[in-house]
């Protein structure tokens, strides 16, 4: 069975992050894999994947993800397939137009990794995605909301969905080793209490509300933002107009989260909506208390085992922050639910569901 991975580039984001994580464990089960990019600019996450030399790799060139000639540049790969596992806009498209090009017999699946997204508000854009949507041998979905958002906005058969959640690599998370404090920056001192978010800067991720939250915290309350994105500038113009340039680190994309998790006194997301958040599930496995705003995708990982607050609402943020500091018992209490619940999202398993639903389709 010969199996390739298609997704628009690997420049950063959880959906990049799962197939450089995945990819090396279907190799190490006999699985020949590949990986197709859209655009194949260089990113650290390409970089660390060719590392490993567990696959091909292979780039579509450096221009426009959204440009439909690549439908043609498409076709000649998908003749040496058996399956293409597809992600994400607008290569879910471009896979199908060139199989119906080319007559291939390629089976298809793709991954769905948000409940929401602009294209499901917008009914031109629905039209197309039920076209398309129909050629797809199965529609994998991270979580049970995903699966219901999709069966109802494509008004496919429930049998084509089937709900595979995300893992990670427990014992990467596990064996990291943290830094001292003062090794990530000069700004932290042993004695400061420091929090985390891994996410890329957008709207969806609201990395406001976190950098919003230091102001109704002491002055020894320290923040690291990692990840890279549209609107990191505008995060770093609100530290600025906050005077908070002493009390925030902004890291970039990083390949050594783990570490940083593991660094940190608490992990936050403070996201507006997720599907089934890699970050949240690793931030859970650091042995840290995970900290996430109430909203579909993070409270059904989150609920029962860290500890959720408003969307958007930093003072209620900083209240909870401030109990986590204050309350040596309720820290570990949170702690230890969390690495219980981080036992469930296990990336072998998810590689397994993922395999056996392969060998049902071909």
């Amino acid at each position: 069975m010969r199996v390739v991975h298609i997704i628009n580039s690997l420049a950063s984001g959880g959906a990049e992050k799962l197939l450089l994580d995945t990819i090396p464990i279907y190799k190490s089960k006999g699985i020949e894999v590949d990986l197709l990019l859209l655009n194949g600019a260089s990113s650290p996450f390409m970089n660390a994947l060719e590392e490993t030399g567990c696959c091909s790799i292979y780039s579509l060139g450096l221009k426009s993800v959204y440009n439909p000639m690549l439908v043609f540049k498409l076709i000649p790969y998908l003749k040496k397939y058996d399956i293409a596992h597809v992600h994400l806009f607008p290569s879910q498209y471009w896979v199908v137009l060139a199989k119906i090009l080319s007559f291939s017999k390629i089976k298809l699946i793709i991954t769905e990794h948000n409940s929401t997204n602009p294209r499901l508000e917008n009914r031109l854009i629905a039209v197309f995605d039920r076209f398309f949507y129909r050629f797809y041998d199965r529609v994998i979905c991270v979580s049970n909301e995903i699966s219901n958002t999709f069966i109802n906005y494509t008004g496919l058969k429930a049998s084509k969905f089937v709900v595979i959640e995300n893992g990670i690599d427990l014992q990467k998370i596990h064996a990291a080793k943290p830094y001292f404090k003062n090794e990530i920056s000069n700004l932290f001192s042993s004695h400061d209490f420091v929090m985390i978010q891994v996410a890329r800067f957008d709207k969806q991720k609201d990395q406001e509300t976190i950098i919003n939250s230091l102001k109704y915290l002491p002055e020894s309350v320290k923040l690291i933002l990692v990840g890279e994105g549209i609107l990191k500038i505008k995060s770093e113009k609100l530290v600025e107009e906050l005077q908070l340039q002493d009390r925030v680190v902004f890291l970039g994309l990083r390949m050594d989260v783990p570490r940083l998790l593991k660094s940190a006194d608490v992990v936050v997301l403070s996201s507006r909506h997720e599907g089934l958040s890699l970050s949240s599930i690793e931030g859970m496995a650091s042995g840290k208390p995970f900290v996430a705003s109430d909203v579909p995708g993070l409270k059904e990982i989150v609920r029962d085992a860290g500890v959720l607050f408003k969307l958007g609402d930093a003072r209620d943020l900083a209240n909870t922050i401030e109990k986590l500091m204050t309350n040596e018992t309720y820290y570990q209490e949170i702690v230890d639910s969390c690495l219980k619940r981080a036992e469930q999202y296990d990336i072998q398993i998810m590689v397994d569901k993922h395999l056996h639903l392969c060998q049902t389709i071909v």
